[in-house]
């Protein structure tokens, strides 16, 4: 008699038939894993990564509140609205570009600096799978900051972050983060040490984001200016964020949610080209 088990029993034990890939689609379980690596990462340090940022934007709202003793408004759309209620939308949002960008311009650069870079292009990851895991643990610090600022500007006294649009919110939050996080692995992949990355923060995320409106009326300015701030794609991601709290605008808002679209979109595929070429990555 033979001692072998019956082949039902065999094919039973056996998953899949060699050469037969074991992941058909999207590989749910390797992505979720580098997402949760992604937000275990800068949630260990979440005192400097969160918390940090938070107290800081604050102290922007608390200096100008307190320098201008709450008596100082702006108009916007014909409405004048107390400048403490009218920057704490843009303050709120600018911490989350920011924080955004630093996540995802640390991730790759990290790696490729410690020599452990490996450990994202080797796992059985899609680019698309990778480049999506990180832009969502950077997208996930930038919501949890904004609502820690949300938080601190909430319990402020003389300051109102009541939602007025929500869906507005939603979308220039999350897709404002977005574009700051595809354009943080952009810098990642194209730097080679930490002064590039710092180099992009100081002379292009900083620029754009203290010139984009957050603490003035973009109709208040010179015909020239007011034109290279609608060039400032800052602009239209803080000016659609404070309409969904205060209900008016420095810009249509459709026209906003079109130009962070676009945005997002080219710079997705642009990082998707790059990491799947492997540019500054594999050589």
């Amino acid at each position: 008699m033979s001692s072998q088990p019956p082949i039902g029993e065999i094919q039973s034990l056996v998953r899949n038939a060699p050469g037969v890939p074991v992941i058909r689609s999207i590989n749910w379980g390797g992505l979720r894993t580098l997402y949760i690596k992604e937000v275990r990462r800068f949630f260990k340090v979440q005192l400097q990564t969160i918390w940090a940022p938070a107290i800081t934007t604050l102290l922007f709202l608390v200096i100008f509140s307190v320098a201008l003793g709450g008596r100082h408004a702006v108009w916007v759309g014909g409405m004048e609205i107390p400048f403490a209620d009218f920057i704490a939308p843009g303050l709120i949002v600018m911490g989350m570009l920011q924080n955004a960008f630093a996540n995802a311009s640390f991730s790759l650069l990290v790696g490729k600096i410690q020599g452990t870079i490996v450990d994202y292009l080797m796992p059985p990851l899609s680019t698309a799978e990778l480049l999506a895991a990180l832009v969502g643990g950077a997208v996930t610090r930038a919501v949890l900051v904004g609502c820690a600022v949300s938080l601190a500007m909430a319990l402020w006294p003389g300051v109102h972050v009541t939602p007025h649009a929500p869906l507005a919110i939603l979308w220039f939050g999350i897709g404002g983060s977005a574009f700051l996080a595809l354009l943080g692995v952009l810098t990642s992949i194209w730097a080679e040490k930490f002064d590039h990355a710092a180099a992009v923060t100081n002379f292009v995320v900083a620029p754009l984001s203290l010139l984009s409106g957050t603490f003035y009326s973009v109709d208040s300015l010179a015909p020239v200016w007011r034109a290279i701030s609608h060039a400032n794609p800052f602009f239209y991601i803080i000016s659609g964020f404070r309409y969904g709290f205060l209900g008016v605008a420095d810009s249509p808002v459709w026209s906003g949610a079109i130009v962070v679209l676009a945005i997002d979109v080219v710079l997705g595929l642009l990082c998707y080209t790059l990491l799947r070429r492997g540019w500054r990555l594999k050589n």
